[in-house]
């Protein structure tokens, strides 16, 4: 895709952090813009910013673990802007808690946005994203679509999850010779709220949690942001945001399963600083 003027994007989770900075970059490319949050009101914060550019855009309140919202979405976006070109499933929480700890409706919460959001949003647009002609489908999983980690495991599962949902549906849109780019984002630390809107484990402190992870998380939104966008252009399959993802990344190429070891130590030490 080497424009996007004019060009249709569905953005979920766009009321804060890379959606809202990937909606405002692509504003001033020239997109016409279907912005959605579970928030409304954060979505139409978003939705000021882009019109400020002078882009056309629209806030829709979503909850993307909502099958039936999320179909009833994509017939919006079809009425108000004749179909989508580009869809990035970007909606996403966390959880901190150790397997024991976890509780079946946390673990459900996290796995119907993370994982069965980008399900829904998928299958939802595929057919328009298809018959635009010109499509791309942008899924946004995490360095911890790589490696296992501590107190991780329901946002390890989403997250591999994306990652290998997103590359099945790339060589299916090859094999079908379908118009249509699909690319697997993984952002390392980025300054998002995420970590402060996180549900805890029984044990877990979320604000020393937060505090631990604003202090490694060394790319902005808007540089995220920035990255998907030439990623986007470049229909790129799998894009790596930060020098820590490219680093994690390299870790089970080099080391396999035996890197879970010393893993395993520093999350015992960080565990009992929490």
């Amino acid at each position: 895709m080497k424009s996007f003027t004019d060009k249709v994007v569905v953005i979920t989770g766009a009321g804060s952090g890379i959606g809202k900075a990937l909606a405002i970059e692509l504003a001033g490319r020239g997109a016409r813009l279907a912005l959605s949050d579970v928030d409304a009101v954060r979505a139409a914060s978003t939705v000021a910013e882009c019109e400020k550019a002078g882009a056309t855009a629209k806030a829709y309140a979503l909850d993307v673990a909502d099958r039936d919202a999320v179909l009833a979405h994509a017939e919006e976006v079809a009425v108000d802007f004749g179909g989508a070109n580009v869809v990035v499933n970007n909606a996403g929480v966390a959880l901190g808690a150790t397997v024991e700890e976890m509780t079946w409706d946390d673990y459900d919460w996290l796995m119907g946005i993370n994982l069965g959001g980008v399900v829904n949003g998928t299958k939802a647009f595929l057919p328009q994203v298809i018959a635009s002609g010109d499509g791309h489908i942008v899924n946004l999983s995490s360095v911890f679509g790589f490696i296992g980690v501590p107190t991780q495991s329901a946002y390890n599962a989403a997250k591999f999850g994306v990652r290998g949902f997103t590359e099945a549906l790339r060589q299916e849109m090859l094999i079908a010779r379908h118009p249509v780019k699909v690319s697997c984002v993984h952002p390392g630390g980025i300054k998002t709220n995420i970590a402060r809107d996180a549900r805890g484990g029984v044990e877990r402190d979320i604000d020393k949690a937060a505090e631990g992870f604003e202090k490694i998380a060394r790319t902005t939104p808007e540089k995220a942001a920035q990255t998907i966008v030439r990623g986007i252009e470049r229909g790129t399959a799998r894009i790596l945001i930060g020098p820590d993802a490219y680093a994690i990344d390299a870790i089970p190429r080099v080391l396999g399963s035996f890197y879970q070891r010393p893993l395993a130590l520093l999350g015992r030490m960080g565990m009992k600083r929490l």
